[in-house]
């Protein structure tokens, strides 16, 4: 690619606007507090935000369910408001990514409304209708969200509609070639307001495939078979995709990050130097905890050297073929410090580590809100304080497979989406700063009084201020930033399972990250090049000539050079 590979050298920060700052008092972020907030984004070091959906929206799916593509849903402000979020982020270093939501509309969108009040409408052929089976759905497929992916229609006698996700998105239909031209001319009016691309959402299931009537064999107590399988990454997906990307992304040398699992095999078609986005999200190692079929309600016991292995692989494969991302939460994660450390061990040691350990990987870090303060799961007193469609659906899967209430609701607390959406903790006052207002959407976390901005932003010792030297060694003028940013990733193999250890490399020059992922000390070898510490988590080790001592929890960066 030729031009500017401008978010090579970016700090993302995802913000979901519900829960980021409300100055209106309705106890809902907007768009002003996200202006209003801008001068904390510059100073902790953030050059790309990622907004989560404020387009108009019923609000059924957090925003996912996008009623009005050109409208911004009044919870969250008007399009001048939108336009002055851009203009002003710009006057602070930072652009802006929107998510891009096109596998799915809100079935409150005028397209759906017509395709529902008149079945001989040109818009019945912009979603995916079926007749029915046997008095049935046209096939056994189970959504994403849980129970049939096929919704009956209203007060036709056997037609259905798809919905790879909740009943109210019903899936677009990209064979429709007028659809997918309104849906190009969309993205170019966004990015001719200025946005510096895209955050894709799953975007792997355009496709769908050409016998919507073949069920499979069911992989669950409900009788039904996982959606995902079925219509990921289906033959001839890549031509809409390359269509999208030569008359909109490549036009405006738009940054895109897709929500989509690839297969090493086809990685190249996706981000390699002619793929059709500029990266992708890998989920092996923050879906570690995840069973396969994706039912959260049941924990996958994982293992540090799995962790280490998931990491290790995709840092390989990313940088070989194009140019990765790293995360370790956003909107629909737990809390990092909640899925990978145990309760006892929870503190802002721990918090660091994980923080070193994403941070100096090979590709653009993208740190979701909170992260940067060690914010942590919240415990709901019951099921009615959740908001997530999602979390209710995975509750009931969880009942209907035998667990008791209690076990279910305890595994919401350890998954549901619902942990990273809770409000921005600011600071010590009611609702963490977030808002005045006497109830807020979500509820506020009860740690906030010890876990806020205020109480750390001064202090370079907290997990804020750790964040903030992270972030220092990719700006321009530190003498780690060259590696730091573009050094190649090579794994270090030491026989300590809970050791994670790998070099960034570029040339002569050479950083070293150690990590002990246990609770217990550990000493190793250490090469006696690496005599310099760049970064530790804990107190500054003492390096010996061919060995270090970590404690437990500990990273540290260490360098061949200064």
């Amino acid at each position: 690619m030729k031009q500017d590979q401008w978010w090579k050298k970016s700090i993302v920060y995802q913000i979901y606007p519900k829960s980021f700052q409300d100055t209106n008092n309705d106890g809902i972020g907007n768009l002003r507090g996200i202006i209003e907030r801008l001068p904390y984004l510059e100073k902790l070091g953030v050059t790309v935000i990622w907004l989560s959906p404020c387009y108009q929206s019923p609000m059924d799916d957090g925003g996912y369910d996008i009623s009005d593509y050109y409208e911004i849903d009044p919870i969250f402000g008007s399009m001048a408001d939108m336009d002055e979020l851009i203009a002003t982020a710009k006057k602070h270093g930072i652009k802006l990514l929107m998510d891009l939501v096109i596998n799915h509309t809100s079935d409150e969108h005028t397209w759906f409304k017509e395709a529902l009040a008149d079945p001989k409408s040109k818009y019945r052929d912009y979603y995916i209708f079926r007749e029915g089976k046997n008095g049935q759905a046209p096939n056994n497929w189970r959504s994403y969200f849980g129970g049939s992916a096929w919704e009956k229609v209203p007060n036709e006698a056997n037609m259905y509609y798809l919905h790879a996700f909740s009943r109210r998105q019903p899936d677009l239909n990209w064979e429709n070639a007028e659809m997918r031209e309104a849906i190009i001319d969309m993205i170019n009016w966004w990015l001719e307001k200025g946005l510096g691309g895209f955050r894709i959402d799953a975007i792997l299931n355009l496709k769908k495939p050409k016998n919507l009537y073949k069920s499979y064999p069911s992989d669950g107590e409900d009788g039904l078979a996982f959606i995902g399988k079925q219509i990921l990454n289906q033959p001839g997906i890549l031509d809409w995709l390359h269509e999208l990307d030569n008359r909109c992304f490549r036009k405006y040398n738009a940054f895109t990050v897709s929500e989509a699992d690839v297969a090493d095999d086809a990685l190249t078609d996706y981000v390699g130097p002619n793929g059709v986005f500029r990266t992708t999200f890998d989920f092996s190692y923050t879906d570690i905890d995840l069973p396969a079929t994706g039912e959260w309600y049941l924990s996958h016991k994982w293992s540090v050297a799995e962790l280490k292995a998931h990491i290790n692989h995709h840092q390989l494969k990313a940088q070989k073929i194009g140019w990765g991302v790293q995360y370790l939460e956003n909107h629909d994660q737990p809390r990092s410090i909640n899925k990978y450390i145990p309760e006892a061990d929870r503190n802002d040691t721990t918090k660091k580590m994980l923080a070193t350990l994403f941070m100096m990987l090979h590709g653009t870090p993208f740190i979701y809100q909170g992260q940067e303060i060690g914010m942590e799961n919240i415990r709901m007193h019951d099921m009615n304080d959740y908001d997530d469609i999602a979390t209710y659906e995975m509750y009931n899967r969880a009942l209907l497979a035998g667990q008791s209430k209690s076990e279910a609701f305890d595994a919401m607390f350890k998954r549901s989406r619902d942990n990273s959406r809770t409000p921005m903790q600011w600071n010590d006052s009611k609702h963490a700063g977030f808002s005045t207002a006497t109830q807020t959407w979500l509820k506020t976390n009860p740690n906030y009084k010890a876990i806020n901005v205020s109480s750390q932003e001064d202090n370079p010792n907290s997990v804020l201020g750790f964040y903030k030297q992270l972030i220092e060694l990719r700006k321009a003028d530190n003498v780690y930033s060259d590696v730091t940013i573009f050094g190649q990733f090579v794994p270090v193999a030491y026989k300590q399972e809970k050791l994670i250890a790998y070099k960034r490399v570029l040339n002569d020059k050479e950083l070293l990250i150690l990590v002990n992922f246990s609770n217990e000390p550990l000493i190793t070898n250490l090469d006696s090049t690496f005599k310099y510490t760049v970064l530790d988590n804990l107190s500054p080790s003492e390096l010996e000539a061919d060995k270090i001592a970590l404690k437990p929890y500990q990273s540290i960066i260490l360098a061949n050079y200064n």
